[in-house]
């Protein structure tokens, strides 16, 4: 059994669509990030950066007890454990990682700050909302054009490369339809798949996902997230 703690994030669901793709038996352990469950001893155990997800592995490698943090490496580590979603041959292997990495060191920040300042900085900052609205775009051009040329991210196959990257695309395909149409191509793609589709839904206690704007923000969350709830010393 796997054990995903994460709650109604880009990150946490793209975990969900590789463990729902790969048939493996897995249970989700809701972190409300909002109320800070991040912060707790218990879960400062099994990542020190207080990030989610996390996933407990309880067949990990030797038969034992695993515990990995970072999305990256847990699809990669998913990817090895099942032998799916990931190209054998060397030249596609490499390729996969690539778009894997500009997901989690492009798409991921950069996405993630544009949200940031758009919805929940308490202040406007219009230099920071443009500039990373600006880099938003700019990737999505570098993705649309990549998918002019391949079926999938990493080519002809579908790959743990689509999986990390359509959560965080989820709102640009529906307040930019049509301006990236082979994106969306892709996302139909991506959507009508049932792992995605489920995959998605990952804490469907709160109906909103962090990158899409919530209402009732406040303060404390703002503490919890970015504040001094966040930095202090532990």
């Amino acid at each position: 059994m796997i054990t995903l703690y994460g709650g109604p994030t880009p990150n946490a669901r793209k975990i969900a669509i590789a463990l729902l793709e790969m048939g493996l038996e897995w249970r989700l352990d809701y972190i409300d990030i909002l109320a800070g469950d991040q912060l707790t001893p218990e879960f400062l155990a099994l990542n020190p950066n207080n990030k989610t997800p996390v996933i407990v592995d309880d067949e990990g490698p030797g038969g034992d007890r695993f515990v990995l943090w970072e999305t990256g490496a847990i699809l990669l580590y998913l990817a090895e454990k099942t032998g799916r979603f990931m190209p054998t041959d060397p030249v596609g292997r490499a390729i996969c990682w690539q778009w894997l990495m500009f997901q989690v060191s492009g798409i991921g920040p950069m996405f993630g700050q544009e949200a940031h300042f758009t919805h929940y900085a308490k202040d406007r900052h219009d230099y920071a909302i443009d500039r990373y609205s600006r880099e938003v775009d700019r990737l999505m051009m570098v993705i649309d054009k990549r998918l002019g040329e391949a079926e999938w991210l990493a080519g002809d196959h579908y790959t743990i490369a689509d999986m990390a990257t359509l959560p965080y695309l989820r709102r640009q395909l529906i307040e930019k339809a049509g301006r990236f149409p082979n994106v969306d191509r892709w996302g139909a793609a991506m959507l009508a798949r049932p792992a995605v589709a489920e995959g998605m839904t990952v804490g469907v206690a709160r109906a909103e996902t962090i990158e899409g704007g919530l209402t009732g923000f406040t303060d404390e969350h703002r503490a919890i997230l970015w504040g001094d709830r966040q930095h202090a010393k532990r």
